[in-house]
């Protein structure tokens, strides 16, 4: 695109809105904003997508793919079945996904990616393993779970590796804090779980304190799980393993 398309894309496009700037609607359109923004946990980064990649993203996007939408979507319909119904949040580039999904076929696993070298690698799993039980959102989660995630619909939640930023500066971008996990309660069926696994200490022991500090959460374990059968160890959690690095599985349950 020149910058002569680009001035003209701007000058046909209406001017945004302005906000009242006094009396209560200034004050509702204030608060409005204040309330759909948030801090995201994430950076889009300019990965590399192979022509497999994007081959399988092309073909699989359509039939296992589903858009983001402002509205409350149907799971059963979604997945075509009634089955349990687990959320994945952050699959990076899906092979322990397609793992888990392929060792357990009687669940069906939402997940959420915004890398699409990673959307394009699951899918391209999906297509080589025959997995059906997969749906694949390319959104940010914490939109997706306010607007698309029904109350009481989830059994269980995975995040695994969520993005530590480690600096202190950056920790306010961890997804994993109070305002997040009060609002996935109302997503989780009670006896429904929530599943975190980090290889950052520091990670972890924040984690702990704020799971453990939600009243309608109990801990399956003291302080800190065994790794649970059905999370296999990735090749780089391998190699920390051997090199001495620890990992922290957490797993709570919604009373």
């Amino acid at each position: 695109m020149t910058d002569t398309d680009i001035t003209n894309k701007q000058a046909c496009s209406p001017p945004p809105n302005p906000l009242p700037q006094e009396g209560e609607g200034a004050n509702e359109a204030l608060r409005d904003s204040q309330v759909n923004r948030h801090i995201r946990s994430y950076v889009l980064r300019q990965g590399r997508v192979t022509v497999a990649q994007q081959r399988a993203v092309d073909t699989l996007q359509p039939v296992f793919g589903i858009p983001y939408s402002a509205e409350v979507l149907d799971l059963d319909a979604a997945f075509g079945r009634s089955a349990p119904k687990i959320l994945e949040i952050g699959f990076g580039m899906g092979d322990s996904t397609a793992t888990i999904a392929c060792d357990h076929p009687e669940n069906d696993y939402l997940c959420l990616e915004v890398h699409t070298p990673g959307v394009g690698n699951l899918f391209k799993v999906m297509d080589e393993q025959k997995l059906s039980n997969i749906r694949i959102i390319q959104h940010d989660a914490v939109e997706v779970l306010r607007d698309m995630i029904g109350e009481a619909t989830l059994d269980g939640v995975h995040i695994f590796f969520p993005d530590p930023w480690h600096k202190a500066r950056h920790n306010k971008r961890r997804l994993i804090q109070t305002p997040f996990i009060e609002k996935l309660m109302a997503k989780l069926k009670p006896g429904g779980y929530i599943h975190v696994a980090t290889d950052w200490q520091d990670y972890a022991e924040q984690v702990l304190a704020v799971l453990s500090a939600e009243p309608l959460l109990k801990n399956t374990a003291t302080d800190y799980a065994p790794r649970p059968d059905y999370r296999p160890l990735t090749k780089f959690e391998k190699r920390g393993l051997n090199l001495g690095h620890g990992v922290w599985d957490l797993v709570f349950r919604r009373l």
